[in-house]
């Protein structure tokens, strides 16, 4: 297996505090990166941070808590991060939140979070980073998208309008910032064994699982890889991509 792939790297990883974001932060820690992961609160950062430390004493791993739909508190942040290490050189989008409520019950305010929190974070993060990467003169933001971004959902239409709208801002700044040596790409998971996923009903996984091809659902730390290569320079001429990682998933 290749090592250090990320040796002397600095990453922010939001939403890095539970399922495929801690297995991205923890796959980034295993080679060699220092990792900055955001939690939604300041508490659930530490505790990530603190499990991560009991692990492996030696990761160059920290916590933060930014409003990430705040562009003002997140450059603040970003600022920081940047003084202490010097350079900024990766960005994960990866916090989001989900719905399933259908459109005669979804609510404006519910609608107006998800917006919030699955596509103006990750254009506010972007935005924060990107002055970064530029003046270092190359950089990486990977963004979190989802299968329902190609093919929709049934019900909780906020959440595939926002992963619709990822890969178009994704597709976009990778056009814009090519010229400035800044990749931007978006990795697409299908059903992944998560907290939500592992708290299913056995039987009930076992008809999800039977409309994937694969016959089983992913687990994090396939899509953490995915996102690993992304953020290596094994993807140095890979940009503008929504990479689907569903086992071919039949909707």
């Amino acid at each position: 297996m290749i090592k250090d792939l990320l040796k002397d790297k600095v990453a922010i990883v939001t939403g890095g505090t539970r399922g495929i974001g801690l297995a991205i932060v923890r796959k980034f820690l295993e080679q060699g990166a220092t990792v900055v992961l955001c939690g939604s609160r300041a508490e659930t950062a530490d505790q990530a941070v603190k499990e991560l430390k009991t692990e492996n004493n030696d990761y160059q791993v920290s916590g933060i808590a930014p409003k990430l739909s705040d562009l003002a508190d997140v450059e603040q942040v970003f600022a920081k991060v940047y003084q202490e290490y010097g350079h900024i050189d990766i960005l994960v989008n990866n916090a989001g939140i989900s719905a399933r409520e259908s459109i005669y019950e979804y609510q404006e305010n519910d609608f107006d979070k998800i917006v919030d929190l699955n596509l103006k974070a990750v254009f506010v993060c972007s935005k924060a980073a990107i002055p970064y990467m530029k003046k270092q003169g190359e950089g990486c933001i990977i963004n979190t998208s989802s299968m329902v971004s190609i093919y929709g959902q049934a019900s909780g239409c906020g959440y595939p309008t926002t992963k619709f709208a990822v890969n178009g801002l994704t597709k976009s700044l990778a056009r814009e910032l090519g010229k400035d040596n800044i990749r931007v790409n978006a990795v697409a998971p299908g059903v992944t064994r998560t907290d939500m996923v592992a708290n299913l009903p056995e039987d009930m996984v076992k008809r999800v699982s039977a409309g994937i091809p694969l016959g089983r659902v992913g687990e994090p730390e396939e899509v953490a890889d995915v996102f690993l290569f992304l953020a290596s320079d094994l993807a140095s001429y890979v940009t503008g991509a929504v990479i689907s990682v569903d086992g071919a998933t039949q909707v």
